[in-house]
């Protein structure tokens, strides 16, 4: 059994379906603790609901990016964390820390990478540019974290179809349907080991 830690900024419905797929049984892991970054984020109220640790640290509090994220670590030092999955966590992570887990970060993005993704592009933004440019699709990508934004290897890709009459709001929400399948599925695949590399390219055995 992996353990896995979680960080997020928001709702959590992404940590709300893996919650759902470990106790289903669909997920080899467990979730040691969920930690945000912001004190109002409601996925903190659904990691207690499913008896798990919860911790907001405030980034406030801290002088350096390096120090905030040297304070998550120490938390997932203690309890053998070795698989982080950012479900909705809108910082930057320090090149210390992804030094630390390199190809043990998981993050989900609401579109087909390499499009529509790198600096700035998060949450709604993401939909309203693919709305823009008029894509006939967009989808999700759950990648492992390097160094770059959004510019990891690829682990899992689906194709969302766009419809002529969808607005940000219709578009996120079939987005993230697909979301709450593909991110909990990377999980298993990578806390059963069947994921290996080929130099950047992912391979699922």
């Amino acid at each position: 059994m992996v353990n896995i830690g979680v960080l997020i900024s928001g709702g959590g419905t992404n940590l709300q379906a893996i919650i759902d797929n470990i106790k289903g049984g669909n997920i080899d892991g467990d979730i040691k603790i969920v930690i945000s970054n912001s004190k109002e984020a409601y996925g903190l109220i659904r990691a207690k609901k499913a008896g798990i640790d919860t911790l907001y640290i405030d980034r406030k509090k801290f002088t350096t990016e390096e120090e905030f994220n040297r304070r998550i670590m120490e938390e997932f030092s203690k309890r053998n964390v070795e698989l982080v999955v950012l479900a909705g966590y809108l910082r930057v992570l320090s090149k210390e820390f992804i030094e630390s887990y390199k190809n043990r970060i998981i993050n989900i993005h609401p579109s087909l990478i390499p499009s529509f993704c790198g600096k700035g592009c998060y949450g709604e933004r993401v939909h309203e540019m693919a709305l823009d440019y008029g894509v006939k699709i967009t989808g999700v990508t759950v990648h492992f974290v390097d160094e770059g934004t959004d510019t990891g290897p690829i682990i899992l890709q689906k194709a969302v179809v766009v419809k002529d009459d969808d607005t940000v709001e219709s578009l996120k929400s079939r987005v993230l349907q697909v979301e709450h399948q593909l991110l909990p599925e990377a999980i298993r695949l990578y806390c059963q080991g069947s994921l290996s590399f080929q130099g950047r390219k992912v391979i699922i055995n």
